[in-house]
């Protein structure tokens, strides 16, 4: 496996990706994803895939964040969402176990990376999932920095069943989230963590138990509800470095929900990649993810707006 730095150093924010040189939309996994489409214009879709993972990859550069390049595999498209490789915290990493055949080719290449990341002294230990037991990785499991615990997504791609073994191995709580909705199949598809404690989130990918446990944990004032609008722009499946939010497409009320909190919001677009249900956060995994991460901006406003945004 030929994984290498790029950009940085140690003391960096430091993701994992992967090129999109293999990247098309060959089968169906999610209501995303239409082949036939994709073949009509493959040719075009595909050099545009490039220039558009490119553009992120500098918008990361540009807020100060490190990437490590995970090295492409021929038959594997889906390898360039990396966001789904693993669960990372304290320098330890839980690999993801796939819940669909297409995918899980990709699981000894992302195992192969980690061990060259472990030999090269950025991680102490590397945890297999135990038999039987689904998670596809920060996709569907988000460390919230304030409240220290997990957030789990679980009913399309992920076990809740998860949770405990999380638990027990990264020493944090996780919270499962059931969702309700097949077109956001993966939590970071609806839901996002920011570091002053807001969370932006599409309710109604979340079942009713789900958004129960949302609201017991998020006091109203921190909670950034999307619209129908930017939730199918992928608005949630953001990449957050210090004050800067990296997204696809933002509309103009959430661009000043999240000003108001104290961030810049940086669109660079990834629309192509939608085509196969991923955004800017699939196609990053956060390497350095710390439980004691001290958070830089500050607290978020306690007048800020609680209704639907976008």
């Amino acid at each position: 496996m030929n994984i290498h730095a790029t950009l940085g150093q140690n003391s960096q924010p430091r993701f994992l990706m992967c090129p999109p040189r293999h990247f098309a939309v060959t089968y169906s996994i999610n209501p995303w994803m239409d082949p036939k489409a994709w073949a009509d214009s493959g040719a075009a879709l595909h050099e545009e895939a490039g220039r558009q993972w490119t553009g992120l990859r500098r918008a990361l550069a540009a807020a100060g964040a490190a990437v490590e390049m995970l090295e492409p595999a021929a038959d594997l498209p889906d390898l360039v969402f990396t966001a789904n490789g693993a669960v990372v915290l304290d320098r330890k990493a839980v690999l993801a176990r796939f819940r669909h055949g297409e995918r899980r080719d990709e699981e000894p290449l992302f195992a192969a990376a980690f061990a060259a990341l472990q030999a090269r002294g950025l991680f102490d230990e590397i945890v297999t999932l135990p038999e039987g037991t689904t998670l596809e990785g920060a996709g569907d499991c988000i460390f919230d920095a304030r409240r220290g615990h997990f957030w789990m997504g679980c009913g399309f791609r992920s076990d809740a069943a998860a949770a405990a073994f999380i638990e027990r191995r990264l020493g944090a709580p996780c919270v499962p989230l059931p969702l309700a909705d097949p077109s956001f199949y993966h939590l970071d598809t609806a839901f996002c963590t920011l570091p002053c404690g807001s969370v932006i989130h599409y309710p109604d990918a979340f079942t009713p138990a789900a958004l129960a446990s949302i609201h017991e944990r998020v006091a109203p004032e921190y909670r950034i509800a999307l619209g129908r609008a930017d939730a199918a722009r992928f608005a949630a499946n953001a990449v957050c470095v210090d004050r800067t939010i990296i997204m696809s497409r933002c509309s103009a009320v959430l661009r000043r929900a999240l000003a108001e909190r104290g961030y810049t919001v940086v669109t660079t677009p990834l629309e192509v990649f939608l085509r196969s249900g991923g955004s800017a956060c699939c196609l990053t995994l956060r390497l350095d993810r710390r439980s004691n991460e001290i958070a830089a901006v500050a607290d978020a406003p306690k007048t800020a707006a609680v209704g639907k945004v976008g």
